[in-house]
């Protein structure tokens, strides 16, 4: 059984969000669209990566960590939202957002290497998130039909890297978490939660771009990727863990059927 992370693993997420705000900018006008994009671009990322947090924390539903996301962007352009107003700025930046929706290039090809090389695989998701949000995703992206199971922690009240969402994926499949393997793009969150649940843990690094401390190096599977070693506490407990480090998704069918 292989479970995959959804965004920024499959789901293009961070280019989506990065088109989408710049878009909804355009549209918005005034002091939003003469600003410097690149710094607006990187304030919208940050703020999504706080308040989104706190939502999967629990100390904000939902609705609320947009609300906050879209007042504090209009903050620092001196402009002050209103809950309500904040409210409908989010709505129409999620109509850009959502127009610019679509996998990474590599997600499909992988499913079908996988499948062909190992025939009697299973399909899984394990995503931090709404499960409706995370659902229409998954849907407007062709994904339904692709995994048996959709795995939410807005549907169960824990995230990942809690070991309880992995276990929990692998009972509802009836699959010990030694047969299983998790791949998603966070070293933390997915790959070293994934391996100290006890499931196979892989961390997809795009082209070194994943954040992660400072320690020791965890060596690709395939020399000729080319990644830089990453180091840190993390990397420590991710090579102890035996945690795959891949740099595309392309890479994943020669990790597996190489171990």
């Amino acid at each position: 059984m292989v479970l995959f992370d959804l965004d920024d693993t499959l789901f293009a997420h961070r280019g989506a969000v990065a088109a989408g705000i710049l878009l909804h900018l355009d549209r918005v006008g005034g002091a939003f669209a003469t600003g410097d994009r690149v710094a607006a671009t990187g304030l919208w990322d940050a703020l999504e990566e706080e308040h989104y947090h706190s939502y999967l924390a629990g100390s904000l539903d939902f609705a609320g960590q947009r609300r906050a996301r879209a007042q504090d962007f209009a903050a620092s352009f001196d402009i002050m939202l209103t809950d309500a107003e904040a409210d409908t700025w989010f709505d129409e930046y999620f109509e850009s957002y959502r127009a610019s929706w679509r996998l990474h290039d590599d997600a499909l090809p992988c499913l079908d290497a996988l499948a062909q090389l190992l025939p009697e695989v299973r399909f899984g998701l394990i995503t931090n998130g709404d499960p409706v949000f995370q659902g229409e995703k998954i849907r407007r992206v062709g994904l339904t039909d692709r995994f048996e199971h959709v795995v939410t922690s807005g549907a169960l009240g824990f995230a990942k890297p809690d070991p309880r969402i992995f276990e929990h994926a692998c009972a509802v499949f009836g699959v010990p978490v030694s047969e299983a393997v998790y791949v998603g793009d966070r070293l933390r969150t997915d790959a070293v939660g994934a391996a100290a649940a006890g499931l196979t843990g892989v961390w997809l690094d795009r082209a070194g771009a994943s954040a992660a401390p400072t320690g020791s190096a965890i060596p690709s599977p395939r020399a000729a990727t080319g990644l830089p070693p990453t180091t840190g506490a993390d990397s420590i407990e991710a090579a102890h863990l035996g945690v795959l480090r891949i740099g595309t998704l392309a890479d994943l069918p020669f990790a597996l059927t190489s171990q």
